[in-house]
């Protein structure tokens, strides 16, 4: 599905109603925000720890492993 929207004013954009409904993105969701090369992809964050796991990726192999829940826990502390 492509549906296309103007960027408004302060650079914001409306996601369709349509889509908003299918995943199920409700006024105050999260949603995560990516840019890979030229492309911007918006999905619906389903967590805390999701958004935290999905901004926190690397390609490369990680010498430890990370404790997300701890992070974000900490972050939250704050």
């Amino acid at each position: 599905m492509i549906i296309k929207r103007k960027i408004g004013p302060k650079g914001q954009v409306v996601i369709p109603k349509d889509i908003r409904e299918i995943l199920h993105i409700l006024p105050g969701s999260d949603v995560l925000i990516e840019l890979v090369g030229e492309e911007i992809i918006i999905r619906a964050a389903r967590n805390k720890e999701d958004f935290l796991e999905n901004f926190t990726k690397t390609d490369k192999k990680l010498e430890e492993k990370i404790d997300y829940k701890k992070l974000l826990d900490e972050q939250y502390d704050r």
